[in-house]
């Protein structure tokens, strides 16, 4: 199969890219290597790894670029789209609103436009826990309401599936949206607590934790998200919304406390008000 990969010279498309090669199937990936979070040279680096492949297409580009991005689907005949391109962090979004919304939500909007003049009907595109709002649950159900985001970065989370649905309703467009719950491991962006945790950690220097540390979160490995990915693609007919999580929920403590034992450091904590 030939699939198209938006965002796929990041962490989680990356991973995702070279599985996909390994099974065989052909990878265009676009991707615009912006530094607005992290440096790009981290994005370089995993392009070096899935240059490795024969079946790997790089394109530098903007997937805001509609006229450009049909070209693409249709010059290499793209089967599937699966849409991970977007801006995220809650707090860089309450800071520059309008670059979430216009990455996030014009840029879907973008990428399904030049699907449908293209002719390519499937899309599976990463959506986020986040959209949630500030609930207290253990455990999330997808019919859980998704109407109270807290931010900036759910909201447009939140709006880019609507728009997807529209054009599902609309073109019978195949879409299937992975809500994913903090994803963690190799390739992590910089600014991710895991990896700023461990390095902290490992350079013996203190950690903020704001409030009691006994806020929760549910985190997911890098390679159980890919997994994900692979097994929408084999659910491919209708509009779908799945929730992509570990089995358990951890508290900030005990996600430190794990990390000390497998630093062998004892970190150094700083409590805030939250």
């Amino acid at each position: 199969m030939v699939i198209l990969i938006t965002g796929g010279a990041g962490f989680i498309g990356s991973h995702l890219s070279e599985q996909l090669l390994q099974q065989g199937h052909q990878v265009v990936c676009i991707d615009n290597l912006n530094e607005y979070i992290y440096c790009s040279a981290l994005k370089r680096e995993n392009l070096s790894t899935l240059a490795q492949y024969d079946n790997f297409i790089f394109i530098k580009g903007d997937i805001r670029d509609k006229e450009a991005l049909q070209q693409l689907l249709v010059d290499y005949q793209c089967e599937l789209v699966i849409h991970l391109a977007a801006y995220a962090g809650v707090r860089p979004s309450v800071m520059e609103p309008e670059k979430f919304f216009e990455i996030n939500v014009n840029g879907t909007l973008a990428v399904l436009e030049a699907m449908r003049k293209a002719g390519v009907r499937r899309m599976i595109m990463a959506s986020s826990s986040s959209v949630y709002g500030n609930s207290t649950a253990r455990q999330f159900k997808e019919t859980d309401a998704a109407d109270q985001p807290i931010s900036p970065y759910a909201a447009s989370k939140r709006a880019a599936e609507l728009v997807a649905y529209s054009y599902h309703s609309l073109h019978q467009f195949d879409i299937t949206c992975l809500r994913l719950f903090t994803v963690f491991g190799p390739r992590q962006r910089p600014e991710m607590a895991i990896r700023k945790f461990i390095e902290r950690i490992q350079a013996e220097q203190p950690i903020d934790v704001y409030g009691d540390g006994q806020s929760i979160r549910n985190y997911t490995y890098i390679s159980d998200v890919v997994n994900a990915f692979l097994k929408a693609m084999d659910k491919p007919t209708g509009f779908n919304v799945y929730n992509i999580a570990g089995p358990t929920t951890t508290s900030l403590l005990e996600t430190i406390e794990v990390i000390e034992k497998q630093v062998g450091k004892q970190s150094q904590l700083t409590y805030k008000p939250e």
